[in-house]
């Protein structure tokens, strides 16, 4: 019972925790440390260090030998690890040499600040959307008022005229007011209440793709990476159909109807989503090898009327925020030239 009893409270860190032997095999990892490296321990278990790092002679692995070596423990700040995918951890590090039942050991704690920014990143990002939506109904309700007034006046003096060249001013003027009701209507997206049943979340983007290749994206190649293991989750079909719909758009008008486009999902451990730990998060990406996305508008590609294209209304990734937030969720996106990812952030605690 203790030993379960301590077990869980390791499992539960958001510190990484690994145990070595002397010869840097694995022994021990915790949850958070999978996700770190993006393997499973048990899968793991018996491997060297130095296979989990790309590059054996990064900094990090000549200090943990010299630790070893020296029986002295080692603390670093803001050291950077390359790990599976190339990918790029800032962390704190610390070695510390110990015993166990007569054997050596080396505990590695490492405590990762790249998620700490982005979990400040992303709560300042959901206060500001909540914002701007607030802003939003304001704004509706002060344009809603008069331009029913308008289309009302506009159709009872189109009623008194008699003059068809007369009346054709103001039936330009109701198919403006009602362009521009509809045009708020949009800003504001759906106004409802999500239906959520338990759905695959690879049907979903099977479905996407389906629709975007019914428009004839000839020079457009689809790829597709998923992880079978992710299961059945509760969210409303439709509304999430729309939000990886408008994310695929977008993506296709950045490649200019040539390049690659990937569907790509996978499993989150101990994610942190509007300050909620969750165990467990479906992560669905949408990645293009467009040009990227332009740093002035990188910082506020969520708000209403921001795009970076020249036919864009802006009003896309704003409603499909909004989608996802409906879902408990988050979309995130890291760009460069010639990779920008979306990520779709969705808690599957509820998974049926």
């Amino acid at each position: 019972m203790k030993d379960s009893f301590y077990s869980s409270i390791v499992d539960y860190q958001s510190t990484a925790v690994l145990l070595l032997n002397k010869q840097c095999e694995l022994e021990f990892m915790n949850p958070a440390a999978e996700a770190i490296f993006s393997v499973s321990s048990k899968r793991a278990k018996g491997v060297t260090f130095s296979s989990m790092l790309v590059n054996e002679g990064d900094d990090f692995y000549i200090r943990l030998h010299d630790s070893i070596r020296r029986g002295q423990s080692w603390t670093e700040h803001e050291c950077l690890l390359r790990v599976a995918d190339n990918k790029e951890v800032t962390a704190n590090c610390t070695i510390n040499p110990v015993q166990f039942d007569a054997d050596e050991k080396v505990l590695v704690e490492i405590v990762p600040l790249d998620r700490q920014l982005k979990i400040l990143k992303e709560n300042h990002l959901l206060k500001e959307h909540q914002a701007t939506r607030s802003m939003l109904r304001g704004m509706a309700h002060e344009i809603k008022n008069p331009l029913g007034g308008l289309r009302g006046a506009a159709q009872l003096l189109e009623s008194e005229l008699d003059n068809d060249e007369l009346t054709e001013y103001t039936g330009i003027i109701i198919k403006e007011a009602d362009r521009l009701h509809k045009l708020v209507d949009r800003m504001l997206g759906p106004n409802m209440v999500p239906n959520k049943m338990p759905h695959n979340i690879h049907e979903v983007l099977h479905h996407v793709y389906s629709l975007v290749s019914a428009d004839n994206h000839k020079n457009i190649r689809f790829r597709i990476d998923y992880d079978p293991s992710i299961p059945m989750i509760n969210f409303d079909r439709d509304l999430l159909v729309q939000a990886i719909l408008n994310i695929t758009r977008n993506a296709i008008r950045a490649v200019n109807e040539e390049g690659e486009i990937i569907f790509k999902t996978r499993v989150l451990r101990r994610y942190t989503i509007n300050g909620i730990a969750h165990k467990l998060v479906a992560c669905v990406s949408v990645i293009d090898n467009g040009p990227g996305i332009p740093d002035d508008i990188a910082a506020k590609i969520f708000f209403p009327m921001v795009s970076g294209q020249t036919d864009g209304t802006g009003l896309g990734l704003a409603i499909s925020q909004m989608l996802i937030n409906q879902h408990n969720g988050l979309i995130e996106f890291d760009s460069t030239k010639g990779k920008t990812e979306f990520k779709v952030m969705l808690p599957i605690e509820n998974a049926a």
